[in-house]
């Protein structure tokens, strides 16, 4: 059940287009992903099983006008999504998700209009950008991608579990120039003030397009969350407005409806931030096939130029053994200073910025850890790597992956370590000794065998 102040609120706001908006309440939610062109080309999306066959219909787009259902059609294959470069709609019974490509981190499985706000960003490579209320990921992996590994991006998470989740959907989208952080908003403005060309703010909101996906937003939703969730939009906003750098851009979004949080947020902070705003935008979901997203453009319009200085730290052992190993395996390394976390060697990208005293859970690109003299890779380098001088290539939907997905060893005759691909996409390592390959793919990662009646494994 919706709630009653909800839905008094959306016909007062809608008026005659609400009977169309409350039809779209009842039909099945609209779902996506987005080509990770870290990992794939844009023109990958052809080799995806995901869509549906000539003359089949998107579940989705049931009760939508003739001329909007019409587009999604007798379509064979994926559907574009209009506002989102390399954002496609898939048919959901073919749970993308569970293929190796997800693994690889080929795609992201992002909601449609959820694919708006990094659009709007306006990001090149090379720039400073924050995504300040990142988790758990969609946005940061979008961004990572226009950036194509050239410039700094930091993702910051305030709640500690979300973070983790965060910092996993980086390392499986292969990014190597984004530093994870787990930090209160304020904290970040004291330490980079006007640091930032782009800033995107996905704040914490009543959720209200996420009512047909989540029961709990429903339950929970009141007039005083959405006076409060205003409030809080605000005061977050606020640290990165100074955070951001002159003529520096700032999305504001929100995955909710209410005008009190949206439009009258973004029009607060104009009048007393210096910013001004450029544009605003929205997916209705019975005007766009999206569950609902809102976002404004605001652009700083005064402040100062800081001066930071980049660290450069002498290079030690743990650093020396991991570039000894990219030597010697051939592998490509990508841009960035090696830095050593305790026994873990990093590859990071310039940061003019002191980190110590933020809890930092990832920076850059994990390479690998030195234990009693032995470099040992990650599985976060095996991810980001598109090729190695020694690898081994299976079907990505054959047997052996599923079975190296599993943590199974599999069969070959290389020596030392091997760079395992389904289709050509990287996913992980193996260790070659007389003739098999010894799996190195992460436990906590590691798929669970189904298994038949008798408890053997199928």
């Amino acid at each position: 059940m919706l709630p009653e102040g909800f839905l008094r609120r959306m016909e007062r706001t809608l008026g005659a287009d609400y009977p169309a908006f409350l039809q779209t309440l009842a039909r099945p939610r609209a779902v996506g992903l987005r080509l990770n062109t870290l990992k794939v080309s844009a023109d990958f999306a052809a080799r995806l099983p995901f869509g549906f066959a000539a003359g089949g219909f998107l579940p989705f787009t049931e009760g939508l006008p003739e001329q909007m259902r019409r587009s999604f059609d007798h379509a064979a294959g994926l559907i574009a999504v209009p506002w989102a470069e390399n954002g496609y709609y898939y048919n959901p019974e073919t749970r993308p998700g569970l293929h190796p490509f997800h693994e690889a981190g080929a795609y992201y499985l992002q909601e449609p209009s959820a694919m708006l706000p990094a659009e709007l960003l306006d990001v090149r490579p090379g720039m400073r950008v924050l995504d300040l209320c990142a988790a758990p990921g969609g946005k940061t992996t979008q961004i990572a991608a226009k950036m194509q590994g050239r410039g700094l991006l930091i993702a910051n998470e305030i709640h500690p579990q979300r973070a983790r989740i965060l910092a996993r959907n980086v390392e499986r989208c292969a990014v190597a120039n984004a530093i994870v952080l787990n930090e209160h908003p304020e904290k970040l403005a004291k330490r980079f003030a006007g640091f930032f060309d782009r800033i995107l703010v996905d704040a914490p909101c009543s959720g209200e397009g996420m009512f047909k996906k989540e029961d709990a937003a429903a339950a929970d939703w009141s007039e005083e969350a959405v006076s409060a969730c205003a409030r809080r939009q605000t005061e977050i906003l606020r640290s990165a407005v100074t955070m951001l750098a002159p003529n520096g851009r700032l999305v504001y979004s929100t995955c909710t409806f209410s005008e009190e949080e949206n439009e009258r947020v973004a029009e607060n902070l104009c009048r007393e931030s210096g910013v001004t705003l450029l544009r605003m935008e929205r997916v209705l979901p019975h005007e766009r096939v999206g569950e609902g997203q809102f976002a404004a453009v605001l652009e700083k319009t005064d402040g100062e130029t800081t001066d930071f200085a980049t660290k450069k730290p002498t290079a030690n052992d743990a650093e020396k053994a991991a570039a000894a190993f990219a030597k010697e395996n051939g592998l490509a390394l990508p841009q960035g200073r090696l830095v050593p976390f305790g026994e873990n060697v990093w590859c990071a990208p310039d940061v003019p910025v002191e980190l110590a005293g933020l809890n930092v859970l990832r920076c850059g690109l994990e390479l690998g850890v030195v234990k009693k003299g032995v470099f040992t890779p990650a599985h976060a380098w095996a991810l980001w790597l598109n090729d190695a001088p020694q690898k081994a290539d299976f079907a990505a939907d054959g047997a052996e992956i599923a079975a190296f997905l599993r943590g199974e060893t599999l069969p070959g005759s290389a020596r030392g370590w091997t760079l395992i691909t389904a289709d050509g996409l990287s996913l992980g390592w193996a260790k070659g000794s007389d003739g098999i390959l010894k799996n190195h793919y992460p436990k906590g990662l590691r798929r669970i065998a189904a298994q038949n009646g008798r408890g053997q494994s199928l």
